[in-house]
């Protein structure tokens, strides 16, 4: 996924317009994404507003407080204008900023627009209130609201020139999105569950004896909390040890981007391991200050350089 494309003309007063209302979305919506991707070059960093903004749109769709069949028709709505920006039918001046931008994202790269299709084919999942049972089955729900978008903001990024395993990229932007995504379960459990969905695997839970639900801010009497919240943590950051064999493969401000927003989540995650029970008592986050350092420290590139050099060919080094 090496990009040697032409790159298209500079965007249009309409397009940069499209482009600064994602941007402003990003900013103001984004608790992590955002710290990833202002490390990025401009046009990249355009485009992957532009992902964020539909994306987001899609989640908000799901989360907010329309009827289920009303949800699945929005949803199903958002999914033909996304056969519209496919299908190149969106002109620079449409009324839709978030459609124009992603339009010309989708024209500067070669973005596997059908992971925007998986994500809301996610939601829906959401939507019809879908429990997993297994790893297997909370896996695949993963892929589609995360491995999907790693799968996406890698045909922004592209791969180096001459890098090894750069066919395997998209499967490890495809399990560092897991890797997030079942952080953001393990953070969000109570507050998920509040509003009647489980995500963990119910055979985890029953392992554990967490069956009962975990609505309160004690587990369930008997339960094994920290014990099942430590066993999905050690799944979590074997996705990660994964995953992050992606930095590598890519250039240094795209891989500042991806070890930003990793990094962020996997402090998290440490977190969350010290005291499993604080997921119970409310949202476990980091403080700005601790992000913006997580992002700077992505940019000077040193864990990034570090693994490309038992991963570029000899003749690149």
């Amino acid at each position: 996924m090496s990009r040697t494309l032409e790159q298209p003309a500079p965007p249009s007063p309409q397009v940069l317009a499209a482009y600064r209302y994602c941007e402003a979305v990003t900013e103001g919506q984004a608790r992590n994404f955002a710290y990833g991707i202002r490390l990025l070059p401009t046009a990249r960093r355009q485009a992957m507003s532009a992902l964020y903004a539909f994306s987001r749109r899609v989640d908000d769709i799901g989360d907010g407080p329309l009827e289920p069949a009303v949800k699945r028709t929005r949803l199903e709505e958002t999914r033909a204008l996304l056969d519209r920006v496919r299908a190149g039918d969106v002109p620079d001046d449409a009324t839709d900023p978030v459609a124009v931008a992603l339009a010309d994202a989708a024209r500067r790269f070669p973005i596997p627009l059908g992971g925007l299709d998986e994500l809301i084919d996610g939601v829906l999942m959401d939507v019809r209130g879908r429990t997993y049972e297994t790893w297997e089955e909370l896996k695949e729900y993963c892929r589609c609201v995360a491995g999907a978008i790693g799968r996406l903001s890698l045909g922004v990024f592209g791969t180096l020139p001459g890098a090894r395993d750069a066919e395997r990229a998209p499967h490890y932007a495809d399990t560092l999105g897991l890797a997030l995504q079942l952080t953001n379960i393990l953070r969000d459990v109570r507050e998920d569950a509040a509003e009647g969905r489980t995500y963990l695997p119910r055979a985890d839970l029953a392992a554990f004896g967490c069956a009962g639900g975990l609505h309160q801010d004690v587990p369930p009497p008997g339960a094994d909390f920290a014990g099942l919240v430590r066993f999905e943590v050690r799944r979590a950051r074997a996705l990660f040890a994964e995953g992050l064999k992606l930095l590598p493969l890519l250039d240094r401000r795209s891989a500042a981007c991806v070890s930003a927003m990793a990094g962020i989540y996997h402090r998290l995650l440490t977190r969350i391991a010290r005291d499993p029970h604080a997921v119970l008592r409310g949202r476990v986050s980091l403080p700005a200050r601790e992000k913006a350092w997580v992002a700077l420290r992505g940019l000077s590139g040193l864990d990034a350089r570090r693994a490309a050099r038992r991963t570029l060919p000899e003749t690149s080094r």
